[in-house]
């Protein structure tokens, strides 16, 4: 389609809505593709200078884009939403301002190898309805630090404050020295749209995060693709911790942080047995509402739809909230809802992911029945993500460090540590689960994430050496 064809498209109101968005990616795409090869000589201490802006421009919008964010998608916490578009702009951006991604990344003059690292190319970057501002803000940050151009995909229901949250980087970046057409973002991003983004010519490569359905449209687009998915993260508690209390503070705060829109927050609490009084004591101090069987068949019906997808009307509601769906009354201040179980698997709504404040409880007669329950969990919906020990044994760190996860978190809040802010993980919003969970990537995704790195090497052998006898 050509150009003045496009701009036909866009100018009429009257023509296929579908084919007003599939235009306006490609026009995106080609302008991405402008804007990196203009960018392609940088050196890394201008792109520096382009993220120094769009980090400190994203800062002072923190607020403006979390207000949004809630107010459009009617999910989450407005002072949390805060937090996470400051982790960005803030601790992500220090993080990533020592990092070396363009040029020579390093030298080993005895092995005679020099490392050159080059950007790969145009970004598609999917961002997800439940974390829409602060996943547009990580990406823009990680693809311009690393010499990308990037157009972002965002969820229909996130349109708005993923385009505004853009646009307030863009702009930066722009006036900082960067080309027009560095960051964007799509304004129709019905399916068509996105899936021509992503297999457009001019895109190199795929960054996605969202639901099950989303990530396998990426990983099929035929494109080189970083995508990551859901999690259902256990936490095991052995008798070994040194204060359940404690324990209980730390998933609590996680989990209902931004009423538990995080997919790395816990989503089961795996307890041993001889524990399970002092445990359910300690989340109830902490303002967890343990169900009975009736209300916790309803909440089940409510978090998931009868084909066993996550009910978008459940999404980060509050705890209080979810109740009231669910016509049963919780203490006032309530944070969390929660309710023991026997069994984990798709006919046991709470034992799946939850994108709500809500945890699953078992308890386990051993430290072998905390493992099996633990390894059930994650293979519901969680391989490759995210496990919590709260323990002192070292054995039984190193016993549960076996199960299929890409984050094993000590004695720490899964959302804090898993992100990289309370543990010294590489601190990101795009969490890999490895091939576990389907994933080309189990690390913590970075801008180094997204350069080739090329080797100029010179000979230390002669290579005759190879044809001689005995060598």
């Amino acid at each position: 389609m050509t150009l003045p064809e496009q701009r036909a498209l866009v100018e009429n109101p009257a023509l296929d809505d579908d084919l007003t968005a599939i235009a306006e990616a490609r026009g995106l795409a080609t302008q991405a593709r402008a804007a990196f090869e203009q960018a392609l000589h940088e050196p890394q201490e201008v792109l520096d200078g382009w993220v120094a802006a769009m980090a400190a421009a994203g800062t002072a919008a923190a607020e403006e884009l979390a207000r949004l964010a809630v107010d459009e998608t009617g999910y989450g916490v407005y002072e949390h939403k805060v937090i996470k578009n400051r982790f960005n702009t803030v601790h992500v951006a220090q993080w990533i301002s020592t990092l070396r991604c363009k040029g020579v990344l390093w030298r080993d003059e005895r092995a005679r190898v020099l490392a050159i690292g080059e950007p790969m190319g145009p970004i598609a970057a999917i961002i997800p309805v439940t974390n829409p501002t602060s996943t547009v803000l990580f990406k823009c940050l990680a693809a311009v630090k690393s010499g990308n151009s990037v157009v972002c995909s965002p969820h229909p229901r996130a349109v708005a404050c993923c385009r505004r949250a853009a646009e307030v980087v863009s702009a930066a970046a722009t006036e900082a020295g960067a080309p027009p057409g560095m960051i964007s973002c799509l304004t129709r991003p019905v399916l068509a749209a996105t899936r021509e983004l992503m297999e457009h010519p001019a895109i190199a490569v795929v960054l996605a995060t969202g639901g099950s359905e989303m990530v396998r449209a990426a990983y099929s687009c035929g494109k080189p693709t970083l995508a990551v998915g859901p999690g259902n993260a256990p936490a095991y508690i052995h008798r070994s911790v040194s204060s359940a209390a404690q324990a209980a503070a730390m998933i609590v705060a996680s989990k209902s942080f931004d009423n538990g829109t995080a997919c790395v927050a816990e989503q089961a609490v795996v307890v041993d047995a001889d524990l399970a009084g002092e445990v359910e004591a300690a989340f109830v101090s902490e303002g967890t509402a343990f169900l009975g069987e009736p209300d916790a068949l309803a909440l089940g019906r409510l978090l998931l739809t009868p084909d066993g997808r996550i009910n978008p009307r459940a999404v980060g509601q509050s705890a209080e909230r979810l109740a009231e769906m669910c016509s049963f009354r919780v203490p006032t201040g309530t944070k969390m809802l929660a309710a023991w179980l026997d069994e984990v698997g798709p006919d046991v709504p709470l034992s799946l992911e939850k994108l709500a404040p809500v945890l699953a409880f078992y308890k386990a007669a051993s430290v072998e029945e905390g493992e099996r329950t633990c390894r059930s969990v994650l293979a519901h919906g969680g391989e490759g993500h995210t496990l919590t020990i709260h323990a002192e044994d070292p054995d039984v760190v190193a016993r549960f460090a076996a199960l299929p996860a890409s984050r094993i978190l000590i004695n720490c809040p899964a959302l804090f540590a898993g992100m990289g802010y309370s543990a010294a993980l590489d601190p990101s919003f795009m969490l890999g689960t490895g091939t576990w969970g389907g994933s080309v990537v189990s690390d913590n995704v970075t801008p180094l994430h997204l350069i080739n790195i090329k080797r100029v090497a010179a000979e230390r052998r002669p290579w005759q050496a190879l044809f001689e006898t005995g060598s």
